[in-house]
């Protein structure tokens, strides 16, 4: 181990979040080597490498690979580990090439006064010269081959690593790009964020899975670690906009939103099929997807699920799901029908309250069906219950002379809070609209403006549930339709992020 900045050793540096360190590995995560290391190792085993030869290869120590080598040519695993170190620290000193996003990463962490390790199964001498060519300063400590009895995939130098910087385990992330070190982390007990490099990485709880470095944030990072540190719940809503499938690369832009959000559990609607698998399961979070159209992830167990599996494109479905202290909370999402639309009616009709009131028949019969699956659902009162969702129609809080039914429903037949009104309850200083970040002029060009609305919620109940904040959420650049493909927030939709704590 070489520590690399002034420290006291054993004493935790400071940290304004529950994160309190951040471990990288080296080749292939913050710099270009992995190509470079299989190079070097087609070039002594004499033959391209294969699929097949990954696991041999790929995060293994030089030591390893050199085994490997002999075992299957005959000659003496000194002389190749010599040539394989000789070949790899003649491509580095040449071809180092650092990460997308890993420099700008490790910047945004010193400007928030959270630590940094490397950690690599490259011996001493390469990982020294990649400290030259990044910064040494840029870590407090760095963690090679030479340093622990056993390397990677056990679990020492990432032990070593966090007792050099006076951590726990737990409240650190660790970003690795292949399995073998991806073991080595997350036996240490360290979150993982996986960035994987040649060959896929699985997903799996407790793990996040990037496809890259770049945009990745502090908050991200540490939304990751120990979510038992903190007694609280984060439930976000959002409508995915037909999975995302407007904007490019939408998969990947959800997967920043939630991380960055540190949401613990989201609500979906218009999921398109399998994006709650998706998402679910590239997070290493657990997941439900009811019909077409209806999901729920969570980062805590789901114990169970509610209302009907078969659900149409419009309703509701629910999971129960279990947090770190034993507290389960049953959530919901919904999403309701989209026409007659309210605002419409009101902005471009003039339609007076009594008739807007009497065109949402249909989605108050279905909002009361699905309050009652709710009460049907519940564990006696004890179970905290969130009801997330596309309501497609406004709020009786928000709009004075129009007793919107459906809200006013969930409020007054169910006991349900609105989370948003609670944490802001003044409507004109704080619309909270969440229709629509895209749409400023109506969609049929006759350029009349779009109503702007707060049509998606955050609804509670629960003695033991109190709100902390809520807030809307669209982030990144977001151009208007219909020039929206390359927008960095993938849905028409904001979403709504409540942070609730527990009494």
């Amino acid at each position: 181990m070489t520590p690399h900045a002034p420290r006291t050793p054993g004493t935790p540096r400071p940290s304004r979040l529950p994160l309190q360190a951040v471990l990288f590995d080296m080749d292939g995560t913050l710099v270009d080597t992995e190509r470079l290391w299989w190079e070097a190792v087609e070039q002594v085993a004499g033959r391209p490498l294969t699929v097949a030869d990954q696991p041999e290869v790929l995060g293994r120590p030089v030591e390893h690979t050199a085994d490997w080598l002999a075992a299957a040519t005959g000659t003496e695993a000194g002389r190749l580990a010599a040539e394989l170190h000789r070949e790899f620290a003649a491509r580095v000193r040449t071809g180092i090439v650092p990460r997308p996003g890993a420099l700008d990463l490790l910047d945004a962490l010193a400007l928030a006064g959270v630590p940094t390790a490397l950690v690599t199964a490259s011996p001493r001498a390469v990982a020294d010269t990649v400290l030259d060519a990044l910064g040494a300063t840029r870590f407090a400590v760095s963690v090679t081959a030479d340093d622990t009895e056993h390397t990677k995939p056990a679990p020492d130098p990432y032990l070593a690593a966090c007792d050099a910087l006076g951590v726990d385990p737990a409240a650190c992330v660790a970003v690795e790009d292949t399995e073998t070190g991806v073991a080595s982390a997350e036996a240490a007990g360290c979150a993982v964020l996986a960035v994987p490099s040649l060959a896929p990485i699985g997903t799996a709880p407790g793990r996040t899975v990037l496809a890259s470095l770049a945009g990745v944030t502090v908050a991200q990072l540490g939304a990751m670690v120990a979510p038992e540190l903190r007694n609280e719940l984060r439930v976000m809503s959002w409508n995915l906009w037909l999975g995302g499938t407007k904007v490019d690369d939408h998969r990947e832009k959800q997967l920043k939103v939630i991380v960055e959000t540190g949401a613990d559990v989201v609500g979906l609607q218009e999921t398109n099929g399998d994006s709650a698998q998706q998402l679910a399961e590239a997070l290493g979070w657990h997941h439900h997807q009811a019909g077409p159209n209806l999901g729920v992830i969570s980062r805590h167990p789901i114990t169970a699920r509610l209302g009907d599996p078969d659900v149409g494109f419009y309703g509701a479905t629910g999971v129960r799901i279990r947090l770190d202290g034993g507290q389960e909370v049953d959530v919901w999402s919904a999403h309701l029908d989209c026409a007659p639309y309210g605002p419409y009616e009101a902005r471009f009709d003039g339609l007076p309250a009594a008739e807007l009131v009497a065109h949402e028949a249909g989605r108050l019969e279905r909002i009361r069906e699905i309050l009652r699956r709710i009460a049907d659902s519940a564990v006696g009162d004890s179970t905290p219950v969130v009801l997330v969702g596309d309501f497609n129609t406004p709020s009786h809080l928000d709009w004075p002379g129009v007793e919107w039914p459906v809200t006013k429903a969930a409020a007054d037949e169910a006991g349900l809070r609105d989370s948003y009104r609670e944490a802001h309850p003044d409507a004109v200083r704080d619309p909270g609209h969440t229709w629509s970040p895209i749409h400023v002029e109506h969609e049929d060009g006759s350029g009349r403006p779009e109503p702007q609305d707060r049509i998606d919620f955050v609804l509670f109940r629960g003695a033991g549930l109190r709100v902390l904040d809520s807030r809307v959420v669209v982030s990144g650049v977001v151009r208007l339709w219909p020039e929206v493909a390359g927008n960095a927030w993938p849905s028409d939709h904001a979403a709504v992020l409540t942070t609730f704590g527990f009494r």
